[in-house]
């Protein structure tokens, strides 16, 4: 089965982000994406709001500010958490895209050859194959040149990779 949400890519070297956040700018493009997707009619935050908002630093974005910052974003009406491989398959399924990092350093696999060493990407489908998953994903561009959508392999990047979900939460009442 293969599933690939119409998601629209951005680069994260675009000139409208600040040119000195571009190289780290992988994570907040990555939440600009998502949340263009899920929340289309709310006002678009820019890239470089995001940057700000999230507390990206120049060496990147670490998984606990994500949550934490996208948290304080999008409200108690979502919810924000690190998920497995099966949970974001299962986001996937219900029509929703996911945060992925990959992350060689911060995991301890500094000699691991994954498909990039540090950064976020938006998961927008996926493939399941005999051996393997195969993931679908934009990966935010590069000095000029628009994101593209790439299939990676799960099995070559698995101990690297971190999954982050953004589903609605029930609102509890008062």
């Amino acid at each position: 089965m293969r599933i690939q949400l119409p998601v629209d890519g951005q680069s994260q070297y675009t000139d409208n982000v600040r040119k000195k956040w571009q190289n780290s700018a992988c994570g907040p493009t990555t939440a600009a994406i998502i949340l263009d997707y899920l929340l289309p009619h709310e006002s678009p935050k820019s890239i470089n709001q995001l940057y700000k908002q999230l507390r990206t630093t120049r060496i990147g974005l670490f998984k606990y500010r994500f949550i934490r910052n996208l948290r304080k974003i999008v409200g108690p009406t979502w919810s924000v958490e690190g998920c497995s491989l099966d949970d974001a398959l299962l986001e996937l399924r219900e029509g929703r895209p996911v945060a992925i990092k990959f992350d060689r350093y911060f995991s301890f696999h500094f000699f691991l050859k994954p498909t990039f060493a540090y950064h976020w990407v938006p998961l927008i489908g996926y493939e399941e194959t005999e051996n393997d998953v195969v993931l679908i994903i934009h990966d935010n561009g590069g000095r000029n040149r628009d994101s593209q959508i790439r299939e990676v392999s799960f099995q070559a990047n698995r101990k690297v990779l971190s999954f982050v979900k953004m589903s609605p939460s029930s609102v509890r009442e008062q």
